[in-house]
């Protein structure tokens, strides 16, 4: 069978937090499939999913999806039930990645540096037990920044009402320095970008947005430093047992030359303004290119 006959679904939008950005990356993911030469149909993902996609019978899917549901292995064991192909990781490495208390416990057994996690107390507030210094309180299993809030040594503690009731919520020590990132292609990494925002962190915002965000790829930084970044992400990546694509984000204390891994991210953003097909871009390999080559590697879980 050609690539011209196999008919993707790309999924994509859903309820959660991400929906938006998930449609975007959609968009540039279903051009670039259809450039290739798949027949491309794009399915909004909804709780009729399971049922439209035994309807539509693909022969691969394309996982846009973004945060929770399509990136903490839900619709990945929804496709292994289905034994649909599709791209990105699979349930475990997913679920893993997308929680990242445990997936921070996966990068210390391999030797990767990762921020002070610190016990919190949650009243009408959110605050560090027994720590005063500056600390970073997010999501436990959400992505894009959501619901991230730095409070500096001396500010007042954050409302717990910031966010859901059922948000569970962590607390790790603040990291000053500057912002890396390294996406993984198939266990290589592919080079390390710096971030540089208007904004105290890369938010969502300046992820997104047009200009909301500069981008130095190359980074400018010493070249030990690039090392143990790409090094760190192809480490976290195989702990992990990612597949396909995967982006590990990185501060850097330039001060005391001391680097720390945040998270790994199983369904990086796609968008024009990603970092993903930037970097791949940078290595030569173009966005249809990228996509195609994604979609030849979709696989269910052994």
């Amino acid at each position: 069978m050609s690539v011209g006959q196999q008919k993707v679904v790309v999924l994509m939008g859903g309820w959660t937090s991400e929906a938006a950005v998930s449609r975007v990356s959609a968009s540039f993911c279903a051009k670039a499939a259809r450039l290739a030469g798949w027949d491309v149909i794009e399915l909004e993902f909804d709780k009729h999913a399971a049922a439209k996609l035994a309807e539509i019978a693909p022969d691969r899917v394309f996982n846009a999806l973004h945060g929770r549901i399509g990136e903490d292995g839900s619709v990945q064991g929804m496709l292994n039930i289905l034994n649909i192909p599709y791209t990105h990781s699979g349930v475990l490495a997913s679920s893993m990645a997308m929680d990242k208390i445990t997936s921070r416990l996966m990068f210390q057994i391999v030797g990767i540096a990762v921020p002070e996690l610190l016990a919190i107390e949650e009243d009408t507030h959110v605050y560090p037990r027994d720590f005063s210094g500056a600390h970073v309180i997010k999501p436990r299993n959400d992505g894009s920044s959501f619901g991230v809030v730095i409070v500096q040594e001396g500010d007042d503690a954050p409302e717990r009402s910031l966010w859901e009731t059922d948000c569970k919520l962590m607390a790790e020590e603040y990291i000053p320095g500057r912002e890396l990132s390294v996406s993984i292609l198939d266990g290589r990494a592919l080079c390390v970008t710096e971030i540089k925002t208007q904004t105290e962190f890369y938010d969502f915002e300046a992820k997104y947005q047009p200009g909301g965000s500069e981008h130095i790829l190359p980074a400018d930084i010493p070249e030990d430093t690039t090392a143990l970044a790409m090094e760190w992400a192809e480490r976290a990546f195989a702990i992990l047992g990612c597949r396909g694509v995967a982006r590990a984000d990185f501060r850097w204390d330039e001060d005391e030359d001391a680097l720390y891994m945040l998270e790994v991210n199983t369904q990086p953003g796609m968008t024009a303004t990603s970092l993903v097909p930037e970097q791949a871009a940078y290595c030569g390999i173009a966005g249809e290119a990228l996509v195609n080559h994604l979609l030849e590697g979709a696989q269910c879980d052994d």
